[in-house]
């Protein structure tokens, strides 16, 4: 039993660290422009604020009852102008709702196949941004995914 579990338990750690790493080797945020998702523009002297979430989230992908796969994402938040402490002060509210999000899309069969491809993550982007504007209300105006990745196991 416990060689099972490190089997499985190994190569979620080394991706994990290097996933980390990855992030913070990464830049912060992106600049203004970069991301056109559909997000409302702000006006051209109010450049928006990005946010960061602190924690990865990892979304199990089920095979026949068991864990066959984890999809681990990084998260960064498009907000209003002086509006990053309001996301903070939110954030356990805020991490409830994309997590829901996240695994309604698991469970729909959105982390299969070409899930990266733009017309599959579209669909999950929207999502989030509105789960997100329920949380926190119409100072989001986008969600960015800033890493995906997938781990078979």
């Amino acid at each position: 039993m416990m060689k099972k579990i490190l089997i499985l338990l190994v190569p979620l750690v080394s991706l994990a660290a290097g996933v980390g790493a990855g992030s913070l080797l990464k830049p912060e945020a992106e600049t203004p422009g970069e991301s056109d998702h559909g997000a409302e523009a702000p006006a051209p002297d109010e450049a928006p604020e990005y946010v960061k979430l602190s924690n990865q989230f990892v979304v199990p992908i089920l095979r026949d009852g068991q864990v066959g796969s984890l999809v681990i994402l990084s998260l960064s938040l498009e907000v209003r102008p002086g509006q990053s402490e309001e996301v903070y002060a939110k954030e356990p509210k805020l991490r409830d709702a994309l997590l829901q999000v996240l695994f309604d899309h698991a469970n729909a069969g959105g982390f299969d196949g070409g899930f990266t491809e733009g017309a599959a993550l579209s669909p999950l982007r929207q999502a989030l941004k509105e789960a997100a504007q329920v949380a926190l209300g119409q100072i989001v105006t986008d969600v960015l995914i800033s890493d995906i990745v997938r781990q078979d196991g």
